[in-house]
């Protein structure tokens, strides 16, 4: 018996561990289903809103639409920037499996040029791979339909409608105007930055220059969105539902394109800058700085040879020579100085001078520009002869500070605040100024001597042409001072309401009205009898005007023989004028780079200029020299 049990207890233990294997399994099972219902329970009930709102977003897809951007338009309505709409081949570079295939694939089926792959590699770097890409722009219909056909080849790949930005006009007041283009990390922190990120869902093209980028957020307009149903594969299925955007804001502005186009024609090959202002409002006429550049060529994204050429070109056609250029202003400082002697009391308008051609200063001779001098001469005949020997010895009298503290609140030295960024502050020299821009000691001390250049616009005189003119507006204005502006009204694309600009006056300088009067008149002169008058003979119009010539580099005293210099190494030239002189409309400054006589380059301009303004009298080409003149003694410029 003994020897029975215990065979059969080896059995029994088998049988213990199966069914406790079986009862641990079975305890698993269960667990597992309860875990597994629990979490269908938590899923189907308590996360049932979260889930189905998950689902449906990921059914539906938000898709940005670009705004149009408003347009820009003259102030006769002619248009400057405007939109058109074209399609485009892009590719979604995470959608498509081997890249380079696919582009050798497409050309056989549109025309991909190296310049395309050029920009579509470029922008695959600065872009993330599940933005769509274009490889090539404005296409054809005949283009659009062959790729249409194959479009089942080419996962990735699609056509789509584009607006795309067009300045009609080129290179005409492409400074003013400015260009967009591809929308890179500064302008996201810009637009981060005034909390328009939403704003921009879908845009590609941002604001880069001119009135492009200060009136960026005006010109944009407000991002629509289109919900779109959507595939397993994240193809659209249908539409469900369309929220419109809204198009820019039109800009209108103060800005004559005729006078514009006309007046860029006037300057031909020469280099420079013409600003023309209308003298009781502020609102810039024309803004040439020439050589001009096709905005147009920046839209897509430049060519590099196309930007090598505008880059490094002598010409500096990017530069915007009317806010950015500082110049020495020669002789068109002196009716400015004759003011400042009239309101300071340091001369008076009948009190004469003899001029014997020099004046002689701390043992240094200071050169009249008219060899042997112009004898007795008062305030007027300084004007209308712009005789440099006068203003040599006004400037020593009434010291630097006093030069100073008059011609700060005209404007010289410092930004205009017109409506478009990149404004030089320019130099008004003192020796405040010297201290700040110089680091050594022994360069910071004013020497007596510096003053007496300053008084005939040279030294350390550098102004913009912008300061310029709107110094000669103000005087054209008997002293309101008002702000430059290039928009007159915005037009709201909604409502259609337009917003005036209002002409910003920014202050009323307290000049006696008889100063003023004479010094006005002084320039009167300059036209009918003085250093302008060959420029202006048989105008139908009374004006005012100032011719003026600054030097390039010091002389150290020997003459000035332009033809044997080197064309970078000549005066630059230069006019200002208003007009018509009684009640004036408009008030200019012409800069001629390296042009000489202001009288035989700047002059004409502003003539042609003038005479297409107040008469409508268009000028069939650039302004031309007068080769005897020129050969002349003219009684202007500086030593």
């Amino acid at each position: 018996m003994l020897i029975a049990a215990k065979s059969r207890k080896p059995q029994d233990d088998d049988l213990s561990r199966f069914r406790f294997r079986i009862t641990f399994a079975a305890g698993m099972v269960a667990l597992v289903f309860s875990l597994l219902t629990g979490r269908f329970v938590f899923l189907q009930v308590v996360q049932h809103e979260y889930y189905t709102t998950r689902a449906e977003n990921n059914r539906i897809s938000l898709v940005p639409i670009p705004p149009n951007r408003g347009i820009i338009e003259d102030r006769n309505g002619v248009v400057l920037a405007h939109n058109y709409s074209a399609f485009t081949l892009e590719i979604t570079p995470s959608k498509v499996a081997d890249l380079e295939r696919t582009i050798e694939s497409l050309e056989g089926l549109v025309e991909i040029q190296p310049k395309d792959k050029r920009r579509f590699r470029k922008l695959l770097e600065e872009s993330r791979s599940f933005e769509s890409l274009p490889i090539r722009t404005r296409l054809t219909d005949e283009e659009v339909a062959r790729f249409a056909a194959n479009r089942y080849r080419f996962p990735g790949v699609e056509v789509k409608a584009r607006l795309f930005r067009q300045y009609p006009l080129g290179p005409v007041g492409a400074h003013a105007i400015g260009y967009i283009n591809r929308i890179n990390r500064a302008d996201l922190d810009i637009i981060e930055e005034n909390g328009q990120s939403s704003n921009y869902k879908g845009t590609e093209h941002f604001g880069k220059t001119g009135l492009e980028k200060s009136y960026e957020f005006q010109l944009h307009g407000q991002t629509g969105y289109e919900k779109v149903e959507m595939d397993a594969g994240g193809r659209p299925v249908r539409s469900l539902s369309r929220n419109a955007p809204i198009s820019g804001n039109r800009l209108t502005l103060t800005l004559d394109i005729k006078l514009q186009e006309m007046a860029e024609k006037a300057f031909g090959d020469w280099r420079g800058a013409l600003v023309a202002i209308e003298p009781s409002t502020g609102g810039i006429l024309a803004l040439v700085s020439t050589p001009s550049f096709d905005p147009n060529l920046f839209i897509d994204g430049i060519r590099s040879e196309d930007w090598d050429q505008l880059n490094h070109s002598p010409d500096r056609p990017m530069v915007n020579r009317a806010l950015n250029g500082a110049y020495p202003i020669g002789s068109t400082f002196k009716p400015f100085m004759a003011l400042a002697a009239l309101e300071t009391g340091k001369r008076t308008p009948n009190q004469s001078f003899f001029d014997p051609g020099f004046f002689t200063f701390g043992g240094h001779t200071f050169r009249d520009a008219k060899r042997g001098g112009h004898g007795k001469v008062n305030m007027h005949q300084s004007i209308v002869h712009s005789c440099d020997t006068y203003y040599y010895m006004l400037a020593n009298d009434m010291g630097i500070d006093a030069i100073a503290r008059f011609m700060g609140p005209i404007g010289f030295g410092s930004r205009t605040g017109i409506d478009i960024d990149g404004e030089s502050e320019g130099v008004l020299p003192s020796p405040e100024w010297k201290r700040r821009y110089f680091k050594r000691a022994a360069q910071q001390r004013w020497f007596g001597g510096e003053t007496i250049s300053i008084g005939v616009g040279q030294g350390y005189n550098a102004y913009t042409p912008i300061q310029l003119a709107q110094a000669v507006a103000t005087l054209a204005n008997d002293g309101v001072l008002f702000r430059p502006h290039l928009v007159q009204y915005v037009t709201d694309s909604r409502t259609g309401k337009k917003t005036m600009i209002e002409p910003e006056p920014l202050r009323r300088l307290p000049w006696k009205r008889e100063n003023v009067a004479f010094v006005k008149q002084a320039m009167v002169g300059v036209n009918k009898e003085g250093t302008g008058a060959r420029a202006f003979a048989g105008a139908r119009y009374v004006s005012g005007g100032k011719t003026g010539t600054a030097q390039v580099f010091s002389l150290r005293g020997a003459d000035y023989k332009e033809r044997r210099l080197r064309k970078e190494l000549r005066d630059h030239a230069l006019f200002i004028a208003f007009a018509p002189a009684d009640k004036p409309r408009i008030a200019l400054a012409v800069l001629v780079e390296n042009g000489g006589f202001g009288a035989q380059t700047a002059a004409p301009i502003a003539r042609m200029v003038l005479d297409y303004y107040l008469l409508n009298e268009p000028a069939d080409g650039p302004a031309r020299e007068d080769e005897a003149a020129r050969e002349s003694d003219e009684d202007e410029g500086e030593p």
